[in-house]
């Protein structure tokens, strides 16, 4: 099903104009230098509307259902994905997706939030809110790859953990803290990319790495724009009143030295150009996990350990 933004409109409509003009255009009637006016007219249209976008906007891109998600990236930058399946303690949760892949010719372990293009498969990816045993799944191949010396790559996708009373009772916030424990000290490269939603610590368990990543339009936030504005002002409604205060957008979070670099999207976002945003992705993860390898393990925890301890910006009085 088609999805289209209300700022994404005027672009569209001049797209299903040139197309129009190409489905009319016969021997005898040539619309060529109308065709290609009305491209060079959207292509500007489209830079001016995407270069600018406000807070709740980029919100509202980073959640495009048409977004590539974690197995589309894997399925364009991996080769010999192998998914491994639960925690060892409760269930396999299918929010979170995991495994053994080969990337640039090395084995990898990759890691990411996984949601649904439709609502049945929503509701089996649970929105891509995983549980405490999804993120136990993620510890325990962590682990795993601490232990075989294989970089890890995350997926950071998702709105935010599962707040339930069953995933509360299975122990969220344990596991959660867990793996901030545990990614710390890992013994090899970690890379995590912001893909789409980088909500709360349901995002923050998969990011504990090295070098963070954002796309273009992709967001990274301790709290939704909504649960934000219900909290601050009992009024889910002042959502895009919340994005703005939150600084949430991938460039602010690139601003405040959060990230490590943010990736260009394709023109009009990843979703309009699937393999074109994987294409810049896997060029970016090339060149951080080659800085990344040619370092000794003690150099790798140590520059872990001093990204964090300098992360943020505070003035004493």
């Amino acid at each position: 099903m088609e999805t289209t933004l209300e700022f994404e409109r005027p672009i569209l409509a001049l797209e299903r104009k040139i197309e129009e003009l190409k489905q009319l255009r016969t021997g005898t009637i040539d619309f060529s230098e109308e065709i290609i006016r009305l491209e060079a007219k959207a292509a500007k249209l489209r830079e001016e509307i995407f270069e600018d976008l406000s807070p709740w906007q980029v919100v509202q891109l980073s959640r495009h259902p048409a977004r590539p998600y974690t197995l589309d990236y894997l399925g364009f930058l991996m080769s010999d994905f192998v998914e491994l399946h639960g925690d060892r303690q409760f269930r396999d949760d299918p929010a979170i997706v995991a495994g053994l892949a080969s990337f640039d010719g090395a084995s990898v372990m990759v890691i990411g939030h996984q949601k649904g293009r439709n609502t049945r498969e929503n509701m089996h990816r649970n929105f891509g809110m995983p549980g405490p045993e999804g993120y136990r799944k993620a510890k325990r191949l962590m682990e795993l790859a601490g232990r075989f010396g294989l970089p890890i790559i995350t997926f950071i996708d998702t709105p935010g953990a599962y707040p339930g009373i069953g995933a509360e009772e299975r122990g969220q916030a344990e596991a959660i803290a867990k793996n901030l424990e545990v990614m710390a000290g890992l013994p090899v490269p970690i890379i995590s990319v912001v893909i789409g939603e980088g909500g709360s610590g349901g995002a923050l368990a998969l990011g504990v790495a090295n070098r963070i990543l954002m796309l273009q339009f992709s967001v990274y936030s301790v709290i939704s724009p909504e649960g934000c504005a219900s909290i601050l002002w009992k009024d889910g409604s002042k959502a895009s009143q919340a994005a703005e205060v939150l600084h949430l957008r991938a460039r602010d979070i690139y601003d405040l030295k959060v990230a490590d670099e943010l990736i260009p999207e394709p023109p009009g976002g990843a979703h309009r150009d699937p393999r074109g945003a994987a294409d810049r992705l896997a060029d970016a993860l090339r060149r951080h996990l080659r800085e990344l390898r040619a370092m000794t393990t003690e150099d790798l925890l140590e520059q872990r350990y001093r990204k964090y301890r300098s992360t943020g910006v505070f003035v004493e009085h």
